[in-house]
């Protein structure tokens, strides 16, 4: 069995540039730094060290990181590894690798005045962030009506549980 699966949580380290394909098809190249933080052994320091990820969004993936995200924000991305290859102007083979997103989920929402996320309304707002996911279409989230709700398929009466 093969697995080729990415989960990586970091901050865009560019603005979003989104193109189109001759095909007409929106595709969305973006960077996204992470950060290893660790205590060295020898001399007891902190030590960190930052890695830098390239990430390409397809479809509406990627119309939706180019407008709603910017370089400094926080995005959770999902998806593969792949790395292609070219021949550049001089005849050199190059390679470079990267993560395909199949999923994403916006960050926390930085303030204007500080740029750090705003901790007080994301207490104040309960409201869970959506995951994006490429291949399904948006979920209806409002509240649905209800005939009868004391006859609820899925409710289970205590009376009815046999220990």
């Amino acid at each position: 069995m093969n697995l080729n699966k990415v989960f990586i949580i970091g901050n865009l380290t560019a603005n979003p540039e989104l193109r189109n394909t001759p095909s007409g098809q929106p595709v969305c190249n973006f960077g996204i730094a992470t950060n290893r933080i660790w205590t060295d052994k020898a001399s007891g320091q902190k030590q960190q060290k930052a890695e830098f990820h390239n990430i390409v969004a397809w479809r509406r993936l990627a119309e939706i990181v180019s407008q709603f995200l910017s370089k400094g924000d926080m995005i959770f991305v999902e998806g593969r590894l792949e790395t292609r290859n070219w021949e550049d102007s001089s005849g050199n083979k190059r390679y470079r690798t990267e993560i395909i997103a199949e999923r994403i989920q916006l960050g926390p929402k930085r303030t204007p005045s500080t740029g750090t996320p705003d901790v007080e309304k994301e207490k104040v707002s309960k409201e869970e962030i959506p995951i994006i996911e490429e291949s399904e279409p948006p979920v209806d989230q409002s509240p649905k009506p209800q005939n009868n709700p004391s006859k609820d398929e899925g409710e289970i009466d205590v009376k009815e549980i046999p220990f």
